[in-house]
């Protein structure tokens, strides 16, 4: 009875049902009190009081929530206390008050604690310590009751030792090294609440940039682009920066400079004289800087300034003067143009008249070259060309050196006599060089021509030659006449002479060389000539020796420079001939004469092959001629005499084959024979490459054939692919003795003759 009265007992229930609520500071806290009574609608007066019994109200109407109120519930059943966020100061009891049937009076209580959680209060998750420094891994914990922490390393507890120290503020790691990268865990516990957090902190060891040193100085020739690159290492990568040290000015920024911040290079597009100055790269990351200073030298290409053509008498002193621009100044030298070999500085070791100096004005970056030539001579009269060069480039220019020079008529010196006949006009032609230009005055028999007033003596002037025209009225007129030619330096005299021309001399001696039925060819022996009266022609009269009269001989007439060769005869027939040379002035005396048969109608003579052989054997041996290709030759020659009958063909033949103890041996079966029409060139195909053929030619008429003409030709190397065991089809049809491993089939008598065919040229190569 006394446990049922008691549970009937009005009274004040808080939910959660602990005595004792503890929350950590931050967080938000209902507490419920609920009035256990037989009749709710009995209560009344129902509250919160706070730790200093103030009754703690309700959320006023439309405004924000505070951080502590309360809230009617459960139909106005129950009063919630609501902590919105709880702060260390509302620790401490609360009461719940209520009265019952107005008059009896109801309480409850119940006690909130409240603790600090883990906080992290500095540990960044991700931190760059520089190398070589002493750093903390940064790990600052805040709880109430305080926690502890201790710290692991690929799930490996960390000690305080050497290298590591643990500290309230986190984990010394001294002189920190690449190595030392990673993933910290910083771990912080309570033991009094439990309560255990880890924060796992990235940690890269960054390196501070390091540029590479650029070079002091680099050169930039104005006008042209320009590049310089930039390395540096770091970590984590660094980023490039170029500055113009003189205007401190971002060269990214400038125009015609560009900057690619990844790789450090520094481009300059067209570099101009501006850009002359100090330029620093400066690589950066968040370990720092680093930098390097070079100077940019723009060089200005030499410009030659100044470099005038000049007129020097002979046996006086040239002075040539070239003057040039540029940075650095530039060095002058001097050449003939032309040529290859410069003028060096000082006195010339191949002719001590020659002299180069030079003065240099670096501030002003102008040079001087001057070329001394003393005891100028007319040789020296020509093209020079003046040099400048410094690091940028080089510049060219060409000046003449004029000598003046008393007239001379070396060219005129070998020139032959002037020849006329029958009162025919002659013309003498004189021209002086000479510097200045000569005039001319003739003279004869050391008299003025001019004043002679001679008809048959007359001057044409054109410019700076001079003709005297003679009429040779009468045999005094063929004589030597003087030209005289003068200018301020001096004067020149040149005997030039006229001669009366004549007929030529009787040939005197013409023999035959080749007689064939039908033609013969001569040697003809040419009379003495006079200089600058040269033979025309040479003729030739022939009859038949029982005709007596030269009247009806027949006639033929040949350069001197042509074969002498007297076609058209007929065989078995005596002939006299004569000859005679001509010249300008007509055709001498008949002389040399000769008597000769022809013989009877015979076969053609040997054809005559037009291949130069590349040596000389044995006398009895054919000459060796050689192909360009290896699978082919034209064979090339001349037309023979066809000794009273025409040429209808020509049969060739060629065998492969070798020459064994000095004899040479056909491959028979392998011999190709072809009648040709009348060409004189037939091309021999489908040869096989680096192989000797002996060539044996005949020309045919209608009596037989002519005796042959030989000759041994190689072809050249052709390419095999042995290891294939193919090689290039370049054999003629049915020629199977040269071919390829391919061809290795069939009986054994065609492998046999295979072998002795590779042994028989082999053996001729190297006999």
């Amino acid at each position: 009875m006394g446990m049922a009265h008691s549970q009937n007992q009005p009274r004040l229930k808080i939910l959660p049902a602990s005595s004792v609520q503890r929350k950590p500071v931050g967080h938000s806290l209902l507490l419920t009190c609920r009035p256990e009574v037989p009749d709710t609608n009995l209560i009344s007066d129902l509250r919160w009081n706070d730790n200093r019994n103030m009754t703690i109200l309700p959320k006023p109407a439309g405004q924000s929530s505070p951080l502590i109120y309360t809230e009617s519930i459960a139909g106005g059943t129950a009063l919630a206390l609501i902590f919105n966020s709880l702060q260390e100061s509302m620790a401490g009891t609360y009461f719940c008050a209520a009265s019952y049937s107005v008059t009896e009076k109801l309480n409850a209580a119940v006690v909130v604690e409240t603790y600090v959680a883990i906080t992290w209060k500095d540990a960044p998750t991700d931190q760059r310590p520089l190398m070589g420094t002493d750093y903390i891994v940064r790990c600052e914990v805040t709880a109430n009751p305080p926690a502890t922490v201790d710290w692991l390393r690929n799930g490996d507890q960390i000690k305080s030792s050497g290298r590591y120290v643990i500290e309230n503020r986190g984990l010394l790691i001294k002189n920190i090294t690449e190595a030392d990268d990673g993933v910290y865990t910083c771990r912080a516990a309570v033991m009094s609440t439990g309560e255990l957090k880890n924060r796992e902190i990235r940690v890269e060891v960054q390196i501070m940039p390091q540029v590479q040193r650029l070079p002091l100085v680099m050169d930039a020739v104005e006008g042209q682009s320009f590049s310089v690159m930039c390395n540096a290492t770091g970590k984590p990568v660094p980023e490039f920066q170029w500055i113009k040290k003189g205007t401190q000015q971002n060269a990214a920024d400038l125009d015609r400079f560009s900057v690619n911040s990844i790789t450090g290079q520094l481009d300059i597009s067209t570099v101009e004289q501006q850009d002359h100055d100090n330029y620093a790269c400066i690589a950066r990351n968040p370990a720092g800087q680093s930098e390097s200073v070079m100077k940019l030298n723009v060089l200005i290409r030499p410009k030659i300034i100044e470099f005038i053509n000049i007129t020097v008498s002979e046996n006086e002193e040239a002075v040539f003067v070239c003057k040039a621009f540029g940075r650095p100044a530039p060095e002058i030298t001097f050449r003939r143009y032309g040529t290859v070999e410069e003028y060096s500085i000082g006195l010339q070791v191949s002719d001590d008249r020659i002299i180069l100096e030079q003065s240099t004005d670096d501030e002003k970056g102008e040079t001087v070259g001057t070329l001394r030539i003393s005891k100028l001579a007319t040789t020296d009269d020509g093209l020079y060309e003046c040099i400048a060069r410094n690091r940028g480039d080089v510049a060219f220019k060409v000046g003449h050196i004029t000598v003046e020079y008393r007239p001379i008529f070396d060219h005129l010196k070998a020139l032959p006599p002037v020849y006329t006949w029958e009162e025919r006009p002659a013309n003498l032609s004189c021209f002086a060089q000479a510097i200045p230009n000569a005039t001319i005055e003739w003279r004869f028999n050391d008299r003025r021509i001019q004043d002679l007033y001679d008809q048959n003596l007359r001057i044409e002037n054109e410019g700076l030659r001079s003709d005297l025209i003679i009429t040779p009225r009468d045999r005094r007129y063929y004589t030597a006449y003087k030209c005289v030619a003068n200018n301020r330096l001096g004067s020149a005299e040149h005997i030039m002479e006229l001669r009366e021309a004549r007929i030529p001399e009787m040939v005197p001696q013409a023999k035959p060389r080749i007689v064939s039925a039908t033609s013969i060819t001569f040697d003809i022996m040419a009379p003495p000539v006079e200089p600058g009266l040269p033979l025309t022609a040479f003729s030739v009269q022939w009859k038949e020796q029982f005709q007596s009269d030269w009247n009806f001989a027949l006639n033929r007439t040949w350069s001197p420079d042509s074969p002498y060769i007297v076609e058209g005869l007929r065989p078995q027939t005596a002939y006299s001939f004569r000859f005679a040379a001509r010249n300008v002035v007509g055709l001498s005396q008949w002389g040399a004469y000769v008597d000769q048969s022809t013989p009877r109608r015979s076969e053609p003579e040997t054809p005559r092959i037009l291949h130069t052989p590349i040596q000389d054997e044995e006398e009895d041996s054919d000459p060796i001629v050689t192909s360009p290709y290896a699978d082919h030759f034209d064979m090339r020659w001349s037309i023979p005499v066809d000794n009273g009958e025409p040429i209808d063909m020509y049969r060739i033949k060629y065998c492969p084959g070798t020459k064994v103890n000095g004899y040479w041996t056909e491959m028979e079966e392998h011999c190709i024979e072809q009648d040709i029409a009348r060409m004189t060139n037939y091309e021999m195909r489908s040869l096989q490459a680096d192989t000797y053929y002996r060539i044996e030619l005949m020309a045919h008429n209608a009596i037989g054939f002519s005796k042959p003409a030989h000759v041994l030709m190689k072809t050249a190397r052709g390419e095999s692919d042995h290891s294939l065991g193919t090689t290039y089809d370049v054999y003629p049809a049915g020629f199977g003795g040269f071919s390829s491993a391919s061809t290795l089939v069939g009986s054994p008598a065609d492998v046999t003759l295979l072998l002795l065919t590779v042994s028989f040229v082999c053996r001729f190569v190297f006999v």
